[in-house]
C-alpha cells in the first residue's frame, strides 16, 4: 500500500472567533504541493456545523411568516431541544459518508477539516465526542486553538458584518448568547489525562494545542504559517 502523507481528517475545536475558520481559509489559499509538505494536507474538504445551523435559523423564520410552528429554535435563536446540538454532529457524520461515496479516491487524495465549537452549556466537547462516527474517530486528529474568553468575545466583535450573518467568516452572535452558550467550556476536562491524546469512544485520538492569544489568524500571513507549521509537525508526528 502507499504511504499517505497526508491526514484522513482534522477536527479543528476551539471557542466562537478562536480562528478555525481563518485557519481554513490559509490552508485553502496555500498551493496544494506546499500545503501537503508543509501542513501534511491534501485536497481539502470542509465540513462545518454552522451552515446547518444556520439554515435551521433561516427555515424557523420563514416558518414563522408563513403561520406554522418553528422546528429548531425559539424567537431568540436558542435550539428548542439540547439534542439538536448533537443531530449537528450526526448530520457531520453523514455528510463524511456520503463524501467518501460521491468523490473518487476520496481516502487517498482528500484531508477533510471538520469544525464545530461547543461550550459546556450544550453538553460540551464530551458530548460531542459521543456522537461522532466511529469510523471518523479511526482516522482522526484534533486541533484545538486556544483563546481566553475574553479574546472570543473581541473576536466576536470584530468579525461581525451585518450584511453577511450567514458568512462562516463574518457570522457574529450577540454577547448575551455568546457567553450563554460558550464562556464555559470543557476542553480542560477532556484532554486532561493525557497531553497528546484524547479517548474518544474507546480510540485514542492524537492532538495538539495551538495558542493563538496573540491572534495570529486574523492576518494570514508568515507568522500564521509558521506557527501552523510547527504544531501540525507535532500532531503529524503523533498520528
Amino acid at each position: 500500500m502507499k504511504e499517505k502523507h497526508i491526514f484522513d481528517i482534522i477536527l479543528l475545536i476551539a471557542r466562537p472567533g478562536a480562528g478555525k475558520s481563518e485557519i481554513i481559509d490559509y490552508l485553502k489559499k496555500t498551493p496544494i504541493e506546499e500545503r501537503i509538505e508543509r501542513f501534511h494536507v491534501g485536497k481539502m474538504e470542509e465540513i462545518d456545523d454552522f451552515p446547518m445551523l444556520w439554515t435551521w435559523f433561516e427555515e424557523d423564520s420563514l416558518l414563522e411568516k408563513m403561520g406554522y410552528p418553528r422546528l429548531h429554535t425559539d424567537k431568540e435563536g436558542y435550539f428548542l431541544g439540547q439534542h439538536l446540538w448533537n443531530l449537528l454532529i450526526e448530520r457531520i457524520g453523514l455528510e463524511y459518508q456520503k463524501r467518501q461515496r460521491d468523490i473518487p479516491e476520496y481516502r487517498e487524495t482528500f484531508t477533510t477539516i471538520i469544525e464545530f465549537s461547543r461550550g459546556k452549556e450544550h453538553g460540551g466537547y464530551q458530548s460531542a465526542f459521543s456522537h461522532l462516527l466511529s469510523e471518523m474517530i479511526q482516522k482522526m486528529a484534533v486541533l484545538y486553538i486556544d483563546v481566553t474568553w475574553e479574546e472570543s468575545l473581541r473576536k466576536n466583535h470584530k468579525r461581525f458584518n451585518p450584511d453577511r450573518p450567514d458568512s462562516i467568516l463574518e457570522h457574529s452572535l450577540p454577547d448575551s448568547k455568546l457567553e450563554h452558550l460558550y464562556k464555559e467550556v470543557d476542553w480542560s476536562e477532556v484532554s486532561k489525562a493525557d497531553p497528546k491524546f484524547l479517548i474518544i469512544q474507546g480510540v485514542k485520538v492524537p492532538y495538539i494545542v495551538f495558542d493563538n492569544a496573540d491572534d495570529v489568524t486574523t492576518q494570514r500571513g508568515e507568522a500564521l504559517g509558521t506557527r501552523l507549521e510547527q504544531a501540525i509537525k507535532e500532531l503529524w508526528a503523533l498520528y
